[in-house]
């Protein structure tokens, strides 16, 4: 085993609980999945989800499958879970048998910068910095399969409108392979290189201005445990197209247009409509951006301090 792979399970089974009971702390919370499997005083867990056990291609080598399955031992032996959604909730009872009366749904929110009133010359600094189209719709995210942008790039090739640019915004993988599918090969099998702009990784204060600046966000995914850049999109006022796999149709709502992953006619059809229509446009904007209010931070910690004080 890996000294790095060694330091950390020593610190979540050993140290960290051993810290725990010689500081008298009254509670811990262990944001990920990675719980202490012999916790010394009551413990809540934060499952965001349980993609390994949900989809095949992510359950990894014998070794994380190994650590997979201690860390949901661990998890069985938490006072509380939480979920950031009731998809997730629902993998945390299926995969891990766990009882629904343990899992606690807290959502996620997105941070106070991403709003709709953004000024113009931040608006146009990130389109220069990023050389943005003045006309794009936008993918923000990873690239791994699950992300399912060969899709994405697929139903864009069919759209007819010749001036409109594909943006797909994140890190490029360094490698094409089956598990980090190379966009820019899907690009030219489907014959549209020229019409797609990929800017790279995008800092974190830019994220906002370049939501806005998108005509649409499309978010294809296959799966998410929730699923923040089309609540991100929203909050900016950008209409969302999103897949309705995991726990996306959640965060979405009614606000966004929920489409089969699988599907890519349906997806050329609908950025298409939203792309040409000015008034469905305008109505799916002013509903994302009452979607977007119903998530607060405010919210989620109100509601964790209500599962603190139900554990100890």
């Amino acid at each position: 085993m890996a000294r790095e792979n060694f330091a950390k399970l020593e610190f979540e089974h050993c140290a960290f609980p051993r810290v725990a009971q010689k500081n008298k702390f009254t509670l811990a919370h262990v944001p990920h999945f990675g719980p202490p499997l012999f916790p010394t005083l009551p413990t809540v867990v934060t499952i965001h989800d349980l993609i390994p056990f949900r989809l095949p291609a992510y359950r990894g080598s014998r070794r994380v499958q190994w650590y997979t399955a201690l860390a949901a031992r661990g998890a069985a032996r938490a006072r509380a879970l939480v979920a950031d959604s009731e998809a997730s909730a629902r993998d945390i009872e299926t995969y891990l048998h766990l009882p629904r009366a343990k899992i606690h749904v807290i959502y996620l929110a997105a941070q106070s910068r991403f709003h709709a009133a953004l000024d113009a010359t931040e608006l146009e600094r990130v389109r220069a910095k990023y050389h943005l189209p003045e006309r794009f719709i936008l993918y923000l995210g990873g690239f791994d399969a699950r992300k399912n942008v060969a899709r994405l790039i697929a139903a864009f090739a069919h759209i007819q409108a010749k001036e409109w640019k594909l943006v797909l915004a994140g890190k490029l993988p360094t490698q094409d392979s089956a598990f980090f599918p190379d966009p820019r090969r899907a690009a030219v099998e489907n014959k549209i290189a020229d019409r797609i702009a990929l800017p790279g990784f995008i800092d974190e204060a830019d994220k906002p201005a370049l939501y806005a600046l998108a005509r649409v966000l499309a978010y294809p995914s296959l799966y998410e445990g929730f699923g923040l850049p089309p609540l991100e999109a929203m909050a900016c006022g950008t209409p969302v197209i999103s897949s309705n796999g995991g726990s996306l149709p959640e965060v979405v709502g009614d606000a966004g247009i929920l489409l089969s992953p699988h599907e890519t006619g349906n997806w050329t059809d609908v950025l298409t409509h939203l792309m040409t229509d000015d008034a469905r446009w305008a109505e799916r904007r002013a509903a994302g951006l009452a979607q977007a209010q119903k998530f607060s931070w405010a919210r989620a910690a109100r509601e964790t301090l209500a599962v603190y004080r139900a554990v100890v």
